[in-house]
């Protein structure tokens, strides 16, 4: 069998040409309007609470609107399995699209029209319904991204994807801040809002996905049913289901351990505002946004397998990293060294991995299955080393417990590896890094 995701390439010059194709662009522009609502509930919302002078310990409980997007595969049936009136004649993607771009622009504009220092209270209620409205968002985006690109694209479309994301919501965010100080908050979110017309655009410029499908028709309450219950069932019929869904909840603790904790370590070693501004913020962001690059060439050039596999082996060796940081003394050049590293490697497997999640699944329940699956690879990181990273540095000390993470990056990657010897990995393959589009393919006005 093929790798999936390999493709013969004869040069690197001719690795850049992916990017440019309709389907990678598309995949950049759904990426900027993906990020944007995270950045305006996020660091630009404490920012303005705080210079309306709200407390600190209510400003961090915001945070917890975040749950939303861990959530979101809750509802996540229904972008696939009702189909909307009237505008679904667009098509079952294209529609949903424009409705909760729609949704997204009013929560924000909603969100900037409160007054923290009046009533905080429905502060709270108008960032969640951003929350939920973006996170939703986030579900058509990925779905309509996913259906978008060819199986050999997934690997170029998800980098496109994260650059698109990361400018959505550092352009977001610096934009608030900047019109803020100017013509205040109000304002600002507003403008801001205008971040979910890329997605839009994209959606009514390329139409409806070519390789989207649609389950078999029923009508009635069975059609609730089955949209609820057919993603679930559908994955967990497949050969080793079990062991990928292990291997998403396992992959990224050691990562997340680390990651959770860096801050802190600067601190401790008593690095400045300033150094951490240049070398973890700046060097970092620009080695992530290569990583980038480089993971998109890789799964292009290695394919899926042993592309997911060189990342994954990267992320657990750049945990690593910090530890040396943590043993040796303060010096800027180990500072920059690690965090360069680290962002190089969390950039290939934010590409090589998502990509790998996203031909996971079935093209007949794109939306249900990769809310599902981002969920799952992302909420039991967050709960579990959210409530034990501090102890655990508390009663180990830096050096050894960033050990500790490197070796639970292990048995994500030795499963990984097992998974490839045992075949299970292309066993488990869903429609989406298998199919190929067809000509005159697609659901143009054939909603589920």
């Amino acid at each position: 069998m093929k790798e999936i995701g390999a493709a013969p390439r004869r040069d690197w010059v001719s690795a850049l040409k992916p990017y440019l194709e309709k389907e990678s662009l598309a995949a950049f522009f759904l990426g900027v309007s993906s990020g944007f609502p995270y950045a305006l509930i996020g660091a630009t919302l404490t920012t303005r609470l705080a210079q309306d002078g709200i407390d600190k310990k209510t400003v961090t409980a915001f945070t917890l609107v975040f749950l939303a997007y861990n959530f979101k595969f809750l509802w996540a049936w229904i972008v696939d399995g009702v189909r909307l009136p009237v505008i679904g004649r667009l098509g079952q993607r294209v529609s949903w699209m424009l409705l909760t771009g729609v949704l997204v622009m009013a929560a924000v504009a909603n969100l900037a029209l409160v007054d923290p220092s009046a009533n905080i209270g429905w502060v709270a209620t108008s960032a969640i319904l951003v929350g939920i409205a973006g996170a939703t968002f986030d579900i058509v985006i990925d779905a309509y991204r996913i259906e978008t690109l060819k199986p050999e694209q997934l690997g170029v479309g998800s980098g496109m994807t994260q650059y698109g994301w990361r400018i959505g919501s550092v352009s977001a965010g610096a934009l608030a801040l900047v019109l803020a100080a100017r013509v205040g908050w109000e304002i600002a979110y507003i403008a801001c809002a205008g971040f979910a017309l890329p997605a839009m655009i994209t959606a009514l410029v390329m139409g409806e996905p070519a390789r989207r499908q649609i389950a078999a028709r029923t009508k009635g309450i069975a059609a609730g049913f089955r949209a609820i219950y057919g993603p679930f069932t559908e994955f967990f019929m497949r050969k080793g289901a079990m062991l990928v869904l292990l291997f998403i909840l396992l992959h990224k603790i050691g990562d997340t351990l680390a990651n959770l904790t860096a801050r802190l370590l600067l601190e401790d070693k008593g690095y400045s505002n300033d150094e951490i501004a240049i070398y973890d913020v700046g060097v970092g962001f620009w080695a992530f946004l290569i990583g980038i690059f480089v993971g998109g060439v890789l799964y292009s050039r290695l394919g899926m397998k042993r592309s997911v596999l060189l990342s994954l082996v990267l992320m657990g060796v750049s945990n690593l990293s910090f530890a040396l940081l943590a043993a040796a003394d303060k010096t800027n050049l180990g500072l920059a060294a690690t965090f360069t590293f680290e962002n190089f490697a969390s950039g290939i497997g934010g590409v090589t991995v998502v990509a790998y999640f996203a031909a996971l699944t079935d093209l007949r329940f794109t939306a249900s299955q990769y809310a599902l699956i981002s969920a799952a690879a992302s909420i039991v990181g967050r709960v579990l080393t959210g409530t034990t990273a501090g102890a655990m540095v508390e009663a180990f000390g830096y050096v050894n417990f960033y050990l500790f993470t490197t070796a639970a990056a292990l048995p994500g990657i030795v499963l990984f590896w097992l998974m490839m010897r045992a075949g299970l990995i292309d066993a488990s393959i869903g429609t989406a890094g298998t199919v190929k589009t067809e000509d005159g393919g697609g659901d143009a006005g054939n909603g589920a």
